[in-house]
């Protein structure tokens, strides 16, 4: 019998802890990639595209190196994404007046037009999820999802998000501790 048929018979294969993560991890990885490309053809932005278009819009002004480090990748990394962004008409660069070698980026009116809660998107699914989830189950869902970022080195993406989310005022916070609805999760 192959090691697949004996996965079909019994749902609840012993994998141990550290083996049923890891497939949850990758079963999440695979979901986030699908979406992503769906909504490429949907909306006209991937997922990380989306993010960047959400994030930009929850923060004017931001660099990409703070954008990457809030996102958990290398700059080099969103340099296409951002260029691909600003050429669509999505984002606006402008150089900072403090240093002229980092740019700023803001979203334009058609970034704005589009920087709305949208069904089909990764971020509907999350928030979908978070309001059925306690309190208390998403804070252990948060606690072990940044542990093991930090694991895999993301530490300083940790650090950069911390900061970046300091600088949001108490309303802004406040957004984040309730559903699209107003109500809190």
């Amino acid at each position: 019998m192959s090691d697949t048929s004996d996965l079909n018979k019994d749902k609840k294969a012993p994998l141990g802890e550290v083996l049923e993560f890891m497939r949850l991890l990758w079963a999440v990885d695979h979901g986030l990639q699908s979406t992503s490309k769906r909504m490429e053809s949907t909306l006209g932005l991937t997922g990380p595209q989306r993010l960047v278009l959400r994030l930009v819009g929850r923060f004017p002004g931001i660099t990409a190196g703070r954008l990457a480090g809030i996102m958990h990748v290398h700059p080099s990394t969103l340099t296409g994404v951002l260029k691909r962004m600003e050429k669509r008409g999505l984002l606006e660069r402008k150089s900072d007046p403090l240093d002229g070698r980092k740019a700023l980026f803001a979203l334009t009116d058609q970034g704005r037009s589009m920087d709305v809660p949208a069904g089909g998107t990764v971020e509907s699914a999350v928030e979908r999820v978070l309001t059925r989830l306690a309190r208390p189950q998403l804070q252990a869902a948060q606690e072990a999802l940044t542990a093991l970022a930090e694991e895999l080195g993301a530490a300083d993406a940790t650090t950069e998000y911390a900061q970046a989310t300091a600088s949001l005022g108490k309303d802004e916070a406040a957004k984040d501790d309730h559903g699209a609805d107003g109500t809190p999760r």
